[in-house]
C-alpha cells in the first residue's frame, strides 16, 4: 500500500477530484462537511478534545481542519507513505502539530480523538481488526475513534472511485461490517450518520440531510466510537 501512494503524492488532489467531480464539489467540500458533522457531534456529547490523531493523513490537509474545529492543543498525522508525510510537514508546519510514520507510534493510552477518512478501505480485511486495536491502544480509556468511510450502497460513491486511480482496486467496507469490526476490536459504537445525499445539482435539497442520517443514502458514513 505505501508504494501505491507514494506515486500520486505529487498528483494526489488532481486524482481525487477526477472522481469528485462527478459531485460537482471539492475536495474542500466533504472535509469541512465531515469535520464540521464529527464537531457537532462531539459537541452533544459534551466532548472535549486537547489531543487528536489524523489516521492516514496523506497530505495533512484535514489536520489543521480538525485542529480548528475542535480546538485541540496537539494534532497528529500519521500515514505508510513517506513522501505524503514529508509533504504534510512543508505544508502545515508549526507548533503542536506533528506528521510521523504510523509504525513509529507507540500504545500511549492517551489521546482523546482518532480521526480516520478513506483509509480502511486501502486495508486488506483480514489486516482491519489488527490495525483498529492499535487505534484503541493509541487513546485513552472514554476516548474516541470516528471513521468515515465511503458507502457502498451508494452508486454515485462506486462511480466516483472507480475514476479515481488509487481507488479502483479498493475494497469498500459497509457501514454493517465497520460496526462488527470496531466492536470486535473493543469499541463501543455511539452513532452512524449517513453524509452528502445530494449532489451540488440538487444543493437546494441539502437542508433534508440531517433528517436523512439515519438512512443508508449518503456517499459516506461516520461511526463514531468509544474506547
Amino acid at each position: 500500500m505505501p508504494q501505491r501512494f507514494d506515486a500520486h503524492v505529487g498528483r494526489y488532489d488532481e486524482d481525487l477530484q477526477r472522481g469528485l467531480s462527478v459531485s460537482g464539489e471539492s475536495r474542500d467540500y466533504f472535509a469541512r462537511g465531515r469535520i464540521d458533522h464529527l464537531a457537532r457531534c462531539l459537541g452533544a456529547l459534551g466532548f472535549g478534545v486537547d489531543s487528536l490523531l489524523d489516521f492516514g493523513c496523506g497530505d495533512g490537509a484535514s489536520v489543521p481542519l480538525l485542529r480548528s474545529a475542535l480546538g485541540a492543543r496537539r494534532a497528529i498525522g500519521t500515514d505508510v507513505s513517506q513522501p505524503s508525510l514529508d509533504l504534510a510537514r512543508s505544508r502545515h508546519p508549526g507548533p503542536g502539530v506533528d506528521f510521523v510514520a504510523d509504525s513509529a507510534l507507540p500504545a500511549c493510552d492517551a489521546l482523546d480523538l482518532v480521526y480516520s477518512n478513506g483509509t480502511f478501505h486501502h486495508i486488506a480485511p483480514p489486516e482491519r481488526i489488527g490495525v483498529l486495536r492499535r487505534i484503541h491502544a493509541w487513546l485513552r480509556p472514554g476516548g474516541c475513534f470516528a471513521l468515515f468511510e465511503n458507502n457502498p450502497w451508494n452508486p454515485g460513491t462506486r462511480l466516483v472511485m472507480s475514476r479515481i486511480p488509487f481507488d479502483r482496486d479498493a475494497v469498500v467496507i459497509s457501514a454493517r461490517e465497520a460496526r462488527r469490526v470496531v466492536r470486535a476490536a473493543g469499541f463501543d459504537v455511539l452513532r452512524c450518520d449517513f453524509l452528502f445525499v445530494f449532489p451540488r445539482a440538487l444543493r437546494a435539497l441539502r437542508s433534508l440531510e440531517a433528517r436523512l442520517a439515519a438512512l443508508p443514502l449518503g456517499a459516506q458514513y461516520m461511526l463514531l466510537t468509544r474506547r
